[in-house]
């Protein structure tokens, strides 16, 4: 398939750059052409590049990005495995943006699908179970944090998960980036793979979630770092892993020339000072790794 698409491309770039020429001597270089003709001709042959370039089917593992043919020849051809990334809209202390989870969950979701092959990714699943709001609970005391109870959260993946067996995918991935909700990820794979019964199978890969957290914090223990350091939320481990996967949200100067931070401003057991994008990039490709061999092994042969 991927032969067939290269041969394509090579196909259409030489039947643009043809037309192109074609175009450039009979009218751009002739000057017996009067000047609209070869404006008008030019025209066409860039909008006959664009309708070259537009035609083609993108070279992408998202799901949103395909229109729903090349989702269903895609699957057809293979792709029959579907990824659900799941993060949360919650505080991560004064330094790092309210999107971490989602940001993180979606640029790993990417690795892991193009490193599997037969992989699409889902929408990033952005409203998680967060704590109370009345009264506010958890990080729910922290503003720009959402919340949505445990029951609309598992309703809400079981029918994303049945709206992809139904178009064919056979293996549905849950993947979560936050602690606060992998028992309700089990809950739902559990209830799906019953009523299935083998047809298609929900799968929620604990490696993930494992090789992200105390996974990462032994490889951090490995090269020197102590506990009271990495933390649990907001501290060295997750602002380091975020500064692999999108700088652009983490306060750094702040955070690196500032006050140690505690749970009043939302960080949990941990220091950020000395966070890295080194560091994080340690952790990421041990997630991407670890969930990769998982999954594999758990969808062989379906």
């Amino acid at each position: 398939m991927r032969d067939r698409h290269c041969a394509m491309n090579v196909w259409i770039v030489h039947r643009v750059r043809s037309c192109r020429c074609a175009i450039y001597t009979a009218c751009l270089v002739r000057p017996d052409v009067p000047m609209h003709s070869r404006l008008l001709a030019v025209v066409a042959g860039l909008l006959l590049a664009s309708g070259a370039s537009f035609a083609q089917t993108p070279h992408t593992v998202l799901l949103e990005d395909l229109t729903w043919t090349e989702i269903r020849d895609q699957v057809n051809a293979g792709k029959t495995t579907i990824i659900i990334p799941i993060g949360g809209t919650e505080q991560s202390g004064p330094g790092i943006a309210v999107g971490k989870h989602n940001a993180r969950v979606a640029y790993l979701s990417k690795k892991i699908a193009e490193r599997l092959g037969n992989a699409l990714v889902a929408p990033v699943v952005a409203y998680v179970p967060e704590g109370g709001v009345a009264p506010p609970s958890s990080h729910m005391r922290f503003p720009g944090t959402i919340t949505v109870p445990d029951g609309v959260f598992e309703q809400m993946l079981e029918s994303a998960a049945q709206s992809f067996a139904v178009h064919g995918f056979r293996n549905v991935v849950f993947l979560g980036d936050h602690g606060g909700y992998q028992k309700d990820l089990d809950r739902v794979a559990a209830k799906l793979n019953k009523a299935w019964a083998g047809k298609a199978r929900a799968i929620v890969p604990a490696e993930y979630y494992a090789s992200s957290s105390e996974g990462y914090a032994q490889l951090l223990r490995q090269r020197g770092y102590r506990d009271d350091e990495i933390g649990t939320h907001a501290g060295l481990a997750d602002t380091s892993l975020q500064l692999a996967v999108a700088p652009q949200m983490v306060r750094l100067d702040p955070l690196q020339h500032g006050p140690k931070l505690g749970q009043a401003d939302g960080v949990y057991g941990g220091d950020p000072h000395r966070a890295s994008a080194d560091l994080g990039q340690v952790g990421i490709d041990a997630i991407v790794l670890h969930t990769v061999d998982a999954l594999k092994k758990a969808t062989q042969g379906r």
